[in-house]
C-alpha cells in the first residue's frame, strides 16, 4: 500500500517541479537579445532584492528565500507546501549566478550511505523545526532513493535547475521552519497549506 502512495506522491512531486520549472522559465524570458550580458543582468536582478536585508526575502519575485553557496550557486526557495498525506514539499531552482560553469558540490547529497549510493540528489538538506525541537531529513521511498531532484552534475553559467525536495510535515501550528542544504546559508520559510 505505502509503495503505491509513495510513487503517487512521487508522480505529483514531478508534476509540480515540471509546473514550477516552467513558471520559472516564463518569468526568465523577458528581454532577450543576442548581447550574453544583458540576459545575465536582468537574470540576476531577483538575486539582488532577494540578498537585500530590507526586502522581505523576495517576496515580490515569489521567492520564499535565497540562499548562496559556493562557486555562484543560488538556491531560490519558491514554495514550501503542506499536502493532506502529512508531506512538506520544498520547491526552488538551483542557479548558477557565476561567470562560468561549476560542478554542484557533492556535500548537497549529504553523508548517509544509502542516499549516497543513489548518486547525485538534494538528499542532504534538512528542515528545523524551533518551534517543536525537531529536524526533518529528505524522505526515501521503498527503495532508498530520496525524494528529491536527481541526477544533476553541473550548471552552465546563467543556467538553472527546477529543484523540489520532500519532508514529514511538520505539526500545523508550525509555520515557519529553517532549510539547510550543504554548502549553502541556512534560510526560515514560510510553510502553506
Amino acid at each position: 500500500m505505502s509503495i503505491r502512495f509513495t510513487a503517487k506522491a512521487h508522480r505529483g512531486m514531478v508534476a509540480l517541479t515540471v509546473a514550477a520549472g516552467l513558471a520559472l522559465g516564463v518569468a526568465g524570458c523577458g528581454g532577450g537579445g543576442g548581447d550574453d550580458k544583458k540576459p545575465k543582468a536582468s537574470a540576476s536582478a531577483p538575486t539582488n532584492r532577494g540578498s537585500d536585508p530590507s526586502a522581505q526575502e523576495g517576496e515580490a519575485d515569489g521567492i520564499l528565500a535565497e540562499m548562496k553557496g559556493s562557486d555562484g550557486l543560488l538556491l531560490q526557495i519558491t514554495s514550501a507546501e503542506r499536502d493532506s498525506g502529512g508531506f512538506l514539499t520544498v520547491n526552488g531552482s538551483l542557479v548558477n549566478d557565476g561567470d562560468k560553469s561549476v560542478t554542484v558540490p557533492s556535500q548537497v547529497r549529504g553523508d548517509e550511505t544509502e542516499i549516497v549510493r543513489h548518486g547525485r540528489s538534494l538528499g542532504g538538506a534538512t528542515l528545523v523545526d524551533s518551534k517543536s525541537k525537531k529536524r526533518y531529513y529528505v524522505l526515501r521511498d521503498t527503495d532508498g532513493r530520496p525524494l528529491t531532484t536527481t541526477g544533476f552534475s553541473s550548471l552552465k553559467s546563467g543556467e538553472s535547475l527546477a529543484v523540489f525536495m520532500q519532508f514529514p510535515a511538520p505539526p500545523a501550528d508550525t509555520p515557519e521552519v529553517v532549510f539547510q542544504l550543504p554548502t549553502f546559508a541556512s534560510a526560515t520559510i514560510q510553510i502553506s497549506g
